[in-house]
């Protein structure tokens, strides 16, 4: 690969790493909010709530809503919730008593004109089993006691549905359908499959592309040392215009990461759209094809089948030499990435999203590296820090959390970005997806190929004797700790690198500074190797004569 593609490549991977949402999410069904305190009576938590519709005696369609902060506490098995017929109200606010007669059904309200608390109490005492109130909007809106209002004892549940939702029930009940509906509110498993293969993935990716980064680093020392063998002068004379293809990070870039990573973060939360969504999904995948391509010509490159093809090169036009693997894998690496854009929306699309993300993940593991300690804590903390402040912090100013609003892209019609490792939840009555972001794989994942490159090039005998497979079991530790205060937190998205920074970066230092190698690891980041001519004057005595 020719210098400038080098260089293009790497400032694709460095614009991916920026774009990374660093987090870990499942979708919220519970949601907390410290704004509406608590009281007795109107204390529960606004829970989401499945409402499915039965038209003429067949399930129709299905709603979700959400419940109110007053009234029994929903149940949470379909079988058991009851399944009730619906009424309109009259007068359609349900702010005084109904004309209409009701024994024991489901009122369909409008919102407005009184307060949630006084429109429950109105329809429990005309003989209502439950109040479905009708927002004036797409969203849903949580309903609330007023400070003022004393009788909030409701006994009915109360459950807020999207305008569509109430224009969809009347159209049926005003052409004489028999309208009838269930309300139940079911919670998540414990553990879902999605979150243990997810960490499978996000582990194994970074073990992955450890193991090649190691490799790759022991090559390059080997082969230095026998041009260093062969002669000193023919080596230094080529050094001007030896590339070894890698980019080191800087303590520098690690700190600007956090400025220009929050910058883009922002620009994404205020201009997100559909046509945004739609550029990021081009930048995802150029930077998938070029992932792809590389860890697919290293692949076949390790059989002899493909030896030939991989070490013939062809001169290309504005590429420069490149081998005849790399332009038979390309087309392929091309059309598997336009057909993945084009068919995202898809049940299955997440498979090729997740190949390519993995793919780029470690393609971006290989060619960024962090040069020792020093780098690698500037970088893991800044990330740190970046991470809390855009997923709790910002809620301060910007009313949401911004990480949280960009991850899901809210607001752009598509299920977030691209930049996501993500797994259908299957045993999860809500559905939805365990997503990952990059930044929570990239970021920790290049200490740990910094920690197996120094055990390889250390020559370490074990791996209980070098620092890789502590490392590993820190940020495999880090992630599950992850998981379950997102199960804690009812699949509200959780900043991952909060657990996982402490535990890796905790874990090297302790233990590098108990084995006495912390300053070493710290600001050099290699085993000292004896220079091969000094090796040669000492094997050889005749050389000092």
């Amino acid at each position: 690969m020719e210098l400038k593609s080098t260089v293009l490549y790497c400032y694709l991977c460095a614009f991916t790493v920026v774009l990374c949402s660093s987090m870990v999410f499942a979708g919220d069904i519970v949601h907390q909010d410290d704004i509406a305190p608590k009281r007795p009576g109107c204390d529960n938590n606004f829970v989401l709530v499945k409402v499915p519709v039965w038209i003429d005696g067949e399930e129709a369609i299905q709603f979700v809503g959400v419940g109110a902060r007053f009234g029994p506490t929903l149940e949470s098995k379909e079988k058991r919730a009851n399944q009730t017929r619906v009424a309109l109200a009259d007068p359609p606010d349900c702010c005084s008593k109904p004309k209409n007669k009701l024994t024991g059904e489901a009122i369909l309200v409008h919102r407005g004109n009184c307060s949630f608390v006084t429109k429950g109490n109105i329809a429990e005492a005309a003989g209502a089993s439950a109040l479905l109130i009708i927002n004036n909007q797409r969203e849903l809106f949580k309903m609330v006691c007023e400070k003022n209002e004393t009788d909030v004892n409701v006994g009915i549940p109360v459950v807020m549905l999207p305008q569509d939702a109430g224009a969809s029930l009347k159209e049926n009940m005003r052409n004489n359908s028999y309208v009838s509906i269930q309300i139940y509110s079911p919670k998540r498993p414990v553990v879902d499959v999605a979150e243990v293969f997810l960490w499978i993935m996000a582990v194994g990716t970074i073990l992955c592309a450890s193991y090649w980064s190691a490799w790759s680093a022991r090559e390059a020392a080997t082969e230095q040392d026998k041009l260093l063998k062969d002669g000193l002068d023919e080596y230094l004379s080529n050094d001007s215009n030896h590339s070894t293809g890698f980019v080191d990070i800087t303590t520098t870039s690690a700190f600007f990461f956090v400025v220009i990573a929050s910058c883009f973060l922002i620009m994404l939360y205020k201009f997100m759209s559909y046509w945004f969504i739609e550029i990021l999904v081009v930048v995802f995948c150029l930077g998938g094809v070029e992932g792809l391509r590389i860890c697919l010509v290293a692949l076949l490159s390790c059989f002899r089948w493909f030896e030939h093809a991989a070490k013939s090169f062809v001169k290309v036009p504005l590429l420069g030499a490149v081998s005849y693997l790399t332009l038979a894998v390309s087309p392929f690496c091309i059309v598997f990435a336009v057909l993945w854009a084009v068919y995202r929306g898809v049940s299955f699309a997440w498979i090729g999203q997740d190949i390519l993300g993995i793919a780029l993940i470690i393609s971006v593991l290989q060619i960024v590296r962090v040069p020792n300690l020093k780098v690698g804590t500037v970088l893991l903390s800044c990330a740190f820090l970046y991470d809390i402040f855009w997923v709790f912090v910002s809620k301060w100013w910007f009313h949401k959390s911004v990480m949280i609003v960009v991850a899901r892209g809210d607001g752009s019609g598509e299920d977030g970005i691209p930049m996501l490792l993500k797994i259908p939840r299957m045993f999860d009555p809500w559905g939805g997806y365990s997503i990952i972001g990059f930044g929570d794989i990239i970021i920790p994942g290049l200490v740990v190929a910094f920690s197996l490159r120094f055990d390889w090039l250390s020559n370490k005998k074990t791996l209980k004797a070098g620092y890789f497979i502590w490392a590993m079991l820190a940020y495999g530790f880090g992630l599950l700790v992850t998981y379950v205060a997102l199960s804690l937190m009812d699949g509200h998205g959780q900043p991952a690198l909060l657990y996982i920074v402490p535990f890796t970066l905790g874990t090297l230092i302790t233990l590098a500074n108990t084995r006495g190698d912390l300053k070493h690891l710290w600001s050099i980041g290699e085993p000292y190797r004896p220079c091969p001519h000094l090796q040669l004057q000492h094997d050889d005595p005749t050389i000092y004569h």
